[in-house]
């Protein structure tokens, strides 16, 4: 299966005054949601839907749980998951603090399997207009 494109047109935010350029993006065909998954999940198994649900509710508490703990989640072979902040710089160490924090997010790093998912991906003009 084939990934769809999109052309999209933009201005570059370091220059607004340069000339807008065109560029390539994914196209998004929909969402799947949390329960979507557990319905999925729920046919290619002998779980019920609910069963799948629970596991997969109980799995992104354990997730963020471990994660709250500075651990780094090893998910499969889908990749890892980790905390990661962005501080201020104060002059000494004294200085710092938990108000120096100033961005907080997850890093995602995914397995090599994954990467090499990604490097096999092939994409279709869907659409653009020729």
């Amino acid at each position: 299966m084939a990934l769809p494109l999109k052309i999209v047109k933009k201005k570059d935010p370091r220059d607004l005054t340069k000339p807008e350029k065109y560029y390539v993006a994914t196209k998004a065909t929909g969402e799947v949601n949390f329960e979507d998954l557990a319905r999925i999940t729920s046919e290619q198994c002998t779980a019920s839907v609910a069963d799948c649900y629970l596991v997969l509710l109980a799995l992104e508490h354990n997730i963020k749980d471990a994660l709250s703990f500075g651990k780094i989640v090893r998910f499969g072979f889908l990749g890892s998951f980790q905390i990661s902040i962005s501080s201020y710089g104060e002059d000494s160490k004294e200085a710092l603090g938990v108000n120096s924090v100033k961005q907080r997010r997850i890093l995602f790093r995914p397995d090599k399997r994954v990467k090499t998912f990604l490097k096999k991906l092939t994409f279709n003009k869907q659409g653009f207009k020729d």
